[in-house]
């Protein structure tokens, strides 16, 4: 018999899918081109455990350090990807605990992530981070222009895998704004599909817990969702 708590984080996801489900239908999207990845940080792992025993496999996590230990403690199949800003001095922990980096925001990272990738024999997908707010908070790109004078280095990397974008919506309450973010990344997408050549660019990560079903209706195929399955973080 499961748990009170792995009841409530099992009955959000199925809840949580079946929202993605109907928004996508309803724009006239496949509800299989969208992935729900269960943001995780600062969660203790038997929220995780409760999830993945759910059905959730691709799981987020903020700190590289926190998501290597507790990800060594879950099967093989449960997949994580590092969303929060990554520092070069630890990109060896992220190429050792990560199948994604979601949060490349500058060459410097992502030269030293591949070193380390190479070192340790792992290919490692990244997305690269835009900053779609302009808000100096905020990590990522200024602009989507300025990564594309990085994109001939980033293909030569032999151990990164290039596989799309990424970009968090300004926290706001005006629908409009948040829209105007995930359009603007929507269209950036549709140009690096072109320019990126032979790459497969599959995969555009916007939406979380407040505003995913603009997303979805903004073309994301994988919302990063953390309060609306675990609840409010405590810090």
């Amino acid at each position: 018999m499961l748990s009170e708590r792995a009841l409530e984080i099992k009955t959000n996801i199925e809840n949580l899918n079946k929202q993605i489900a109907d928004v996508a239908t309803d724009c006239g999207r496949s509800p299989e081109e969208i992935k729900l990845m269960a943001v995780s940080k600062t969660k203790p792992i038997e929220d995780i455990r409760a999830a993945y025993d759910a059905g959730q496999r691709l799981f987020g996590e903020n700190r590289i350090n926190e998501a290597a230990e507790k990800f060594q403690q879950l099967p093989a199949d449960a997949e994580m990807h590092m969303i929060g800003h990554l520092q070069s001095n630890k990109a060896k922990i992220a190429a050792e605990s990560a199948a994604c980096v979601q949060s490349i925001d500058k060459i410097k990272t992502a030269r030293e992530l591949n070193k380390k990738a190479v070192a340790c024999g792992k290919n490692i997908d990244i997305l690269i981070e835009i900053n779609t707010s302009d808000e100096s908070s905020k990590s990522g790109y200024p602009s989507f222009e300025i990564f594309l004078r990085d994109l001939n280095d980033l293909l030569s990397f032999n151990n990164l895998k290039l596989r799309g974008l990424m970009t968090i919506a300004p926290f706001v309450d005006d629908e409009d704004e948040i829209r105007k973010s995930f359009s603007s990344l929507y269209e950036s997408f549709q140009t690096l599909k072109t320019e990126a050549g032979n790459i497969e660019i599959d995969i555009l990560s916007m939406g979380m817990s407040s505003d995913f079903k603009i997303a979805v209706q903004e073309g994301s195929t994988l919302v990063r969702v953390g309060t609306a399955i675990f609840g409010r973080r405590n810090y």
